[in-house]
């Protein structure tokens, strides 16, 4: 997949926080601390954002929340376990459907190199 300047600065603010706290932690702390680094960094983001469900034309809040929303226009889904399933893959894709948003990233935190648990998604 073809790597853009944007997701690779986001990217590198998820690399930061492992590089600092490394595996082994709660995904809520991941994404308190990656949240930090993005303001840091003055990347526009909202955290725990409500991802509505449209059913024939209604909107319903069904509880589901993007861990980020990255200017708009990235997911990012976190995850500290300690294998990503598939499961992991199609809630993110979804999300990113719901959402009409293109880029996703899934980042698990609980690998010993953080280059290792990420994987990228374009619809």
């Amino acid at each position: 997949m073809e790597k853009d300047p944007f997701t690779e600065k986001v990217i590198g603010c998820a690399i930061e926080v492992h590089r600092n706290l490394g595996p082994g932690l709660l995904e809520s702390t991941y994404r308190q601390c990656l949240a930090h680094e993005l303001k840091l960094h003055e990347i526009q983001f909202q955290i725990e954002c409500p991802m509505p469900v449209v059913y024939k034309n209604i909107r319903l809040d069904c509880g589901y929340r993007l861990d980020l929303l990255i200017e708009e226009r990235l997911i990012l889904e976190l995850k500290a376990v300690e294998e990503i399933k598939n499961i992991h893959k199609a809630q993110l894709l979804t999300y990113m459907k719901l959402a009409k948003v293109s880029t996703g990233l899934l980042i698990n935190f609980n690998v010993q190199r953080l280059v290792d648990g990420i994987q990228r998604f374009k619809l």
